[in-house]
């Protein structure tokens, strides 16, 4: 089963908020949909879940237009809160997958799962109010797929979450796609993206700049990202060729090179034939990618 975008474009009388959108998601398969704010992600996930209606092109699931699809095959954290704050954590997830069909037999069973991963046991009474922005996260997050879905959309997941809790919502993420989930999502973080994702939609301003696997994206640019541990002062390495920037990070050297033919060389200047601790040759991150992606005149 896939989720297919093709030639997709929402206008909003002069404005275009997607021009001519195309990828492919398919059986659980994790995909990031990321671009600054205004790029268009919200927009396209409320043509997925048949929200707003896109002015031309398609959008099908398994073959079939997306507003002939059962609604309950498909789950989405929005990035706003969507909780009731009077009503206690149980209850709350209780009343959404009933709401989406469930009874209350093999929910009992699914709350019980996800209310102990997620280490809300001593607040599985409490009222959503009470809870801090992490657990109200959570709770949220459970309720998006309480009801197995076979799509889930979420919208900047990790919004609020500590570095531990975030850890527990990645696991989470990993079981649904080993249980054959496909999911959706976007998040600012683009070290999450680039941990979970199989494959990516880089956004600019409702126009995609890259469609495809993460790795394929990194080979675009080469291992072009140098680290040297040394002691080198940066102002030694003016004299060598090939280097776009250049910087320190505590005992580090961090260069940037135009490509990696030039690792070579500066391998040479540094070790002088002697033994370096770290020299190593890799490709940019995520985050540094995406910087020069949407920071230059790409769209």
């Amino acid at each position: 089963m896939t989720l297919s975008l093709q030639h997709v474009v929402k206008k909003y009388k002069d404005f275009t908020a997607v021009n001519d959108l195309n990828f492919t998601i398919g059986k659980g398969e994790i995909f990031g949909l990321i671009g600054q704010n205004g790029a268009g992600k919200t927009t396209t996930f409320r043509m997925i879940l048949d929200l707003q209606d896109q002015t031309s092109g398609t959008i099908t699931w398994d073959g079939v237009p997306i507003k002939k699809v059962n609604r309950d095959w498909l789950g989405y954290l929005p990035e706003e809160r969507g909780i009731f704050p009077q009503m206690k954590v149980e209850e709350q997830l209780f009343f959404f997958g009933q709401l989406r069909g469930m009874n209350r037999t093999e929910l009992k069973k699914e709350i019980d799962f996800w209310i102990q991963r997620f280490d809300l046991e001593e607040k599985r009474n409490a009222k959503a109010e009470t809870l801090s922005k992490g657990n109200q996260q959570k709770v949220q997050l459970i309720a998006s797929f309480i009801h197995k879905p076979k799509f889930l959309i979420l919208d900047e997941p990790f919004s609020g979450l500590d570095p531990v809790n975030r850890d527990l919502l990645k696991n989470a993420i990993l079981l649904l796609k080993e249980k054959g989930m496909t999911i959706l999502f976007s998040s600012h973080q683009m070290d999450n993206v680039e941990e979970l994702c199989d494959h990516l939609c880089l956004l600019k301003r409702g126009v995609s700049l890259f469609s495809g696997s993460l790795l394929d994206l990194k080979k675009q640019y080469g291992k072009t990202k140098l680290t040297i541990r040394t002691e080198l002062p940066v102002e030694e390495f003016s004299r060598l060729s090939g280097i776009k920037e250049i910087k320190r990070e505590r005992d580090e050297v961090v260069i940037t090179l135009i490509d990696e033919s030039y690792a070579k060389p500066i391998f040479d200047f540094v070790s002088n034939g002697n033994y370096i601790e770290k020299f190593s040759l890799d490709y940019l991150s995520l985050d540094e990618i995406f910087k020069d992606k949407v920071g230059g005149d790409h769209a």
